[in-house]
């Protein structure tokens, strides 16, 4: 069994003009949404054993906020080609650093992680995968089982849903 965890970056200042995309810090419901998928994290056992995540700042802070909660010792490999790549980049980069690993966690952006996530999954809990299907939104975490021990066979439509949480589906099951 491998396990693919994709984390869309937490909320993140407006671009604006004034500033590079690519160096837009979080904002303050960014820095409190990320701890908040972090410990769900923790609390269900989603922990990876390699993480990936684009060099862009608001991923590098949402790796900030979420690495204490993942294990000491856990370090991340920032890849460049995360930020702004395709569906088809991302698959790429998940075969080429996945090879021994057992659950890889990505974090990276908007559209391709939504496309991907939505692309991988074949089946799981119906209303997840509706929720799913409808937005990524940011802090947004999709875990994906896929029964095979061998990266090299990932495909589109391999998987099972097994976790779709946002900070706010969050909050509304605990009410």
């Amino acid at each position: 069994m491998r396990t693919l965890m994709l984390i869309r970056h937490a909320k993140a200042a407006r671009p604006d003009g004034r500033i590079r995309d690519h160096d837009r810090p979080l904002v303050e419901r960014g820095q409190s949404d990320a701890p908040k998928i972090a410990a769900y994290m923790r609390g269900h056992g989603l922990l990876p054993s390699r993480v990936v995540v684009s060099p862009a700042k608001r991923t590098r802070e949402t790796w900030a906020l979420l690495a204490p909660a993942l294990g000491k010792g856990l370090k991340a490999t920032f890849d460049e080609r995360l930020y702004d790549a395709s569906p088809q980049t991302v698959f790429e980069i998940i075969q080429e650093h996945a090879i021994d690993c057992p659950a890889l966690l990505i974090i990276g952006h908007n559209p391709s992680m939504h496309r991907l996530a939505t692309g991988l999954i074949a089946t799981g809990d119906l209303d997840n995968r509706e929720k799913l299907r409808e937005n990524l939104p940011t802090s947004g975490l999709v875990t994906i089982e896929f029964p095979f021990d061998d990266w090299t066979r990932l495909h589109a439509q391999a998987g099972r849903l097994t976790h779709f949480v946002t900070p706010k589906l969050i909050a509304a099951a605990a009410d």
